[in-house]
């Protein structure tokens, strides 16, 4: 179970493309036993709503399109161009950017009634052709004049027009019919389109403007399993006319609000990812290569592997925050996608399903010796001790590896060092959580529950997209925090059960597996529950292979292993008491089966939600200590 906030993307309309920084937070849990003594079905909890999508199959396809030049020819020559031009170059030609489309804004003011922005900008604008030389200086800003944005599908909005579909533009990116519309009016009355000396500029202007957003986009394309309609779900909310109530209606939940923190938690140096390598490695049991990164140190130092929990993919926020700032501290880095993220499903998975530790485990230990066995014969010399850290479910796989260390074959990997970020105890209790948290708006009258559902969500979304100012104190109440969370739960199980049945169909769902038309299937997949998994997909799948559900329920729970963690010098652990996927039985099991020497546990922080603070870096770099 691993927690993992993926944010929605900045989104401003009517310009799109910049993938999710979001809604909340995307927990990685391992869902292996059955639920029980749920008080109502998930039936009865509404979904948010999703803006109409009949061209599914062609957005699909140009997005697949787009992405392709994103990463294979935006990405390198963005690079190439901020290296070439320094950021006050690039500031300053966004200025005249900005500066020189000036009547498109105060002509949309006019139409909209907007007479104080209108007057606004014709003021900003003679500040910045004077004395900011033609607007290549904002002076205006430094003497602190209002900004305000206005453009045609603002327009269309107040005159009535409500988007209908969801479209994807060639290059642009993430659109809906009205902004579709309000992009190319915007385009036709910049003034650069009436001076052929200009057109040059414009293209130039909107690549540098580009250049700067590409590496954030990357990073949230990359580590989805489908970025599409992730996009989709935050363009829905993050681009609706109406603001969202602000107000907070109900009683808060700490665990759940500090969990959300997890988000500040990515990387520092924007360039440190691209610093990195990528290499490939063949599974013996599957004939396929999986990716991995990895970030060596000039000379010989300790190796951190480090794995996430489910959904989590190597270059996710918190998997690169956390290779960065062990790299920072002297160790070279290697960072693997989950064993629940489709890319490791289909790539290294000897099981259809994920669903039994010890197949997981093993599946996850192998991966990490084929990665080791390449950097050993491609960096002689250069690999020091190596140490497993994992975070949520990563960190429970990570116990059981250190558990059954003695047992292992002499031809795996052998570490020196294992350390377990926020790792569950129990698994049973993790499902039973996720299932209670989607269940939380059943508190709220029926009548009134889509509308606060989707409200959630526009707010998670409008933060992810910083659209306007942030409220301060917070913003989500109780109910809205954990259904927020139990939502992106849904949606790491919706991609297990898709990759699963991409796989291998086993006929358990009604509607077809189409890459390009996929609402259908979503539809069905997101009806089920962790506990519905386990029942209908997981169980009958183990009883197939000869694993009782007995041993399922065994190999779910750490206190299984007692005694050989308990036996295990190597292991680190750290944990939050307040963490929701741990019980106060399991926080009293943790502080009895573990020295205090090998134990943090800090008051508060949720789940992970307090992973980049100092304590826990402080208590990272002593858990690894005698490495170096």
């Amino acid at each position: 179970m691993n927690f993992k906030f993926k944010s929605y993307p900045r989104l401003s309309a009517p310009r799109s493309g910049s993938l999710c920084a979001s809604v909340a937070a995307l927990i990685w849990i391992c869902p292996m036993i059955r639920a029980e003594n749920l008080d109502a079905s998930l039936s009865a909890t509404p979904l948010p709503t999703v803006m109409s999508d009949p061209l599914e199959p062609l957005n699909r396809s140009i997005w697949e399109v787009n992405r392709g030049i994103l990463l294979g020819v935006m990405q390198p020559v963005g690079r190439m161009y901020r290296t070439v031009v320094p950021k006050p170059v690039r500031g300053s030609i966004a200025n005249f950017s900005r500066n020189i489309t000036y009547p498109g804004r105060v002509l949309n003011h006019a139409l909209q009634g907007r007479w104080t922005g209108a007057g606004d900008e014709t003021r900003r604008f003679i500040c910045n052709t004077t004395a900011g030389v033609g607007g290549f200086f904002d002076v205006a800003s430094t003497l602190k004049m209002p900004k305000s944005n206005a453009d045609f599908s603002q327009t269309f909005g107040k005159w009535g027009w409500k988007p209908n579909s969801y479209l994807i533009l060639p290059l642009l990116g993430p659109s809906d019919d009205r902004h579709a519309v309000g992009s190319f009016a915007d385009r036709a009355a910049a003034p650069w389109n009436y001076s052929e000396s200009l057109m040059a500029a414009s293209y130039g202007s909107t690549f540098n403007r580009l250049s700067d957003q590409i590496e954030d986009r990357v990073r949230m394309i990359q580590p989805e399993y489908d970025s599409y309609a992730l996009t989709k779900d935050a363009w829905t909310h993050a681009t609706k006319d109406q603001k969202p109530d602000w107000q907070v209606r109900g009683p808060v939940d700490s665990a759940t609000l500090q969990t959300f923190g997890v988000i500040q938690a990515k990387c520092q140096n924007p360039d440190f990812p691209a610093s990195g390598r990528l290499m490939s490695v063949r599974i013996p049991s599957t004939g396929r290569k999986l990716k991995f990164n990895y970030w060596l140190q000039p000379s010989t130092a300790p190796v951190v592997y480090v794995s996430p929990g489910l959904s989590s993919h190597r270059l996710s926020d918190t998997t690169l925050w956390l290779a960065e700032y062990l790299y920072q501290n002297g160790f070279s880095v290697v960072t693997t996608t989950s064993v629940f993220h489709p890319e490791f499903m289909e790539q290294a998975s000897s099981s259809d399903l994920p669903v039994y530790p010890p197949n997981d485990s093993h599946d996850l230990h192998v991966a990490l010796t084929e990665m080791d066995r390449a950097l050993a014969a491609k960096y002689h010399g250069k690999l020091g001790k190596r140490a497993l850290v994992g975070c949520s479910m990563g960190g429970f796989l990570t116990l059981r590896l250190a558990a059954g260390e003695s047992s292992h074959n002499s031809d795996l990997l052998r570490f020196d060092r294992y350390l377990a970020i926020d790792s569950p105890v129990d698994l049973r209790h993790g499902v039973q959580c996720v299932d209670a948290f989607q269940n939380a708006p059943l508190a709220w009258p029926k009548e009134e529950r889509q509308r606060r559902v989707d409200n959630a969500f526009q707010k998670a979304a409008m933060i992810g997209a910083m659209v306007g100012p942030a409220p301060s104190g917070p913003v989500f109440d109780e109910v809205e925090s954990k259904y927020l969370i139990g939502m992106t739960f849904r949606l790491t199980l919706r991609d297990i059960i898709y990759s699963c049945h991409k796989r291998h169909d086993r006929h358990e769902l009604q509607k077809p597996i189409n890459p390009f038309r996929r609402d259908a299937s979503y539809q069905e997949i997101m009806g089920y529950s962790f506990e519905d998994y386990l029942r209908q997909f997981a169980v009958s799948y183990c009883l197939e292979k000869g694993i009782r559900v007995s041993d399922l329920t065994r190999e779910g729970n750490l206190r299984s292993h007692e005694e050989q963690l308990r036996l295990q010098p190597k292991i680190r652990v750290l944990a939050n008491r307040n963490d929701f996927l741990l019980t106060p039985n399991d926080v009293d099991w943790l502080e009895r089966t573990f020295k205090k020497s090998q134990l943090t546990i800090l008051p508060d922080g949720g789940h992970l939600g307090n992973l980049s603070s100092q304590p826990v870096r402080k208590a990272i770099l002593r858990s690894l200590s005698g490495l170096q």
